[in-house]
């Protein structure tokens, strides 16, 4: 694969120090943080796909993601519950019927039908629906800072997809290089320059590169399946013929750190989150105090009592109580007594969760200034291991591998000491590679530590 020519972005600050590395150097350094051409061979920068769409899609797909979202759909769903107000009830039945015959003769049997309502005192409803909303924020709260963590996963994935395709056409080029080197000895070997052993071991050491070669493409390719496992889907089925667009810019270079600490304070997601179950629990120990209040009932109903009808013996005498039909409402109003409200029990267990909230927010705003503060250390320190290596050490170790190079060819050095080179060359710049991820880590972090959007 044909390798892009241009410093990386988030180097091209540092160009001017570039400028001294030898040509092929720059050429891999680009590399590095670039995308490499797609399978057609010809490179497409503006196809490949960045982090924030990388990231979007992400929040899109991510199955736990949408586990998590359904809590909120539940929480709103919270919401209506809490607005019901108690059911009123229907009764009916026998009001009243004489069981001794005898006593009354001919008496009928009052029937009676009614209806009670139980009358929510203190606030209750109002207080429900205040502590299901501010739930509904809670959990929206809880779901964003969920979120913030598979983002910082998805980006990890990401940054070390592109390190592992740049290790990869670095092993690339080394196993070129030493197949060049074993054709060319090819060549001495016929002119009687060096010796059949020298030969054989050029070929073995090109073998052992290929080694290298298949398991960093495995490598890349298992870097590449991890970035599916937050798709959901396979990355080829998302972003079609699109590769990770590994050209990176420092989107935090320029800020100070105490303004760092003021936005993460304001927008974070675990701040938030903090607040939001301080409100709630403030919610809930209203609600607590309003279920304390006594909920009277009030019964209204109808009372049917039947015509009674006179009944005579055999000499004419009245032998009953005749009656006529009646139909009496009745209203009674019931009362608990709140013998059980004597016990402080939910009360206290409100108001320690309020306390738990306060000191829980206290605890998180300290460690959001903390955690800005040490990300920012974090990132200034991997920022200086890649300038290290782009002002030295990957010129040194790029110099040092040519000049053996160019001895070898002469005759002047070993295949051993060629090797060598080669090979700590290539160490070098697998760690400059690491360095690289690490600062952009590190730049991540710092972004989420701050409550800012991934993006690199």
């Amino acid at each position: 694969m044909p390798l892009a020519t241009r410093p990386p972005a988030l180097l091209q600050r540092r160009e001017p120090l570039m400028r001294g590395l030898p040509a092929g150097l720059i050429e891999i350094a680009a590399c590095t943080v670039c995308v490499l051409a797609s399978s057609s061979g010809t490179a497409q920068p503006s196809a490949n796909v960045g982090l924030r769409e990388y990231l979007a899609a992400v929040a899109e797909r991510n199955l736990d993601l949408q586990a998590q979202r359904e809590t909120i759909n539940s929480a709103q769903a919270g919401v209506s519950i809490a607005g019901v107000r108690p059911d009123p009830q229907f009764n009916a039945g026998i009001a009243s019927k004489e069981l001794y015959g005898p006593n009354k003769p001919n008496a009928s049997t009052a029937v009676g039908a009614g209806i009670s309502f139980t009358l929510e005192t203190g606030g209750k409803r109002d207080a429900r629906l205040r502590a299901a909303n501010s739930n509904v924020k809670l959990t929206e709260a809880t779901v964003a800072a969920f979120k913030r963590q598979v983002d910082a996963d998805a980006a990890a994935a990401f940054v070390d997809a592109c390190r592992a395709r740049a290790a990869l056409s670095r092993k690339e080029s080394g196993l070129n290089a030493m197949r060049d080197i074993a054709r060319a000895n090819e060549t001495r070997f016929k002119v009687g320059d060096i010796g059949k052993l020298e030969l054989a071991q050029s070929r073995v050491e090109a073998d052992r590169f290929l080694t290298d070669v298949v398991s960093a493409r495995a490598d890349a390719g298992a870097a590449e399946l991890k970035l599916a496992t937050f798709l959901g889907q396979r990355y080829s089925d998302t972003f079609p013929g699109r590769a990770p667009d590994c050209e990176w810019q420092d989107k935090v270079a320029q800020e100070d750190v105490d303004s760092l600490i003021r936005r993460a304070l304001d927008t974070r997601d675990d701040v938030r989150q903090a607040q939001s179950a301080l409100a709630n629990a403030r919610d809930n120990a209203d609600l607590a105090r309003s279920n304390r209040s006594v909920d009277p009932t009030i019964n209204v109903g109808l009372i049917n009592t039947p015509r009674v009808n006179p009944i005579f013996d055999a000499g004419g005498n009245l032998t009953n109580s005749p009656d006529e039909r009646s139909l009496a409402l009745s209203l009674t109003f019931n009362v608990p007594i709140p013998l059980s409200r004597r016990q402080q029990g939910e009360l206290t267990q409100a108001e320690s969760a309020v306390t738990q909230a306060q000191l829980q927010l206290r605890s998180t705003l300290l460690k959001a200034e903390t955690d800005v503060r040490m990300a920012y250390a974090q990132h200034e320190a991997t920022a200086t291991n890649v300038r290290t290596y782009v002002e030295r050490v990957l010129g040194d170790s790029e110099r040092v591998l040519e000049g053996t190079r160019t001895s070898y060819r002469k005759g002047a050095s070993s295949l051993l000491e060629l090797l060598n080179a080669q090979r700590s060359a290539d160490e070098v710049f697998l760690a400059y590679l690491q360095a690289l991820a690490d600062h952009a880590n590190a730049t991540v972090k710092l972004q989420q530590s701050a409550g800012m959007q991934p993006e690199l």
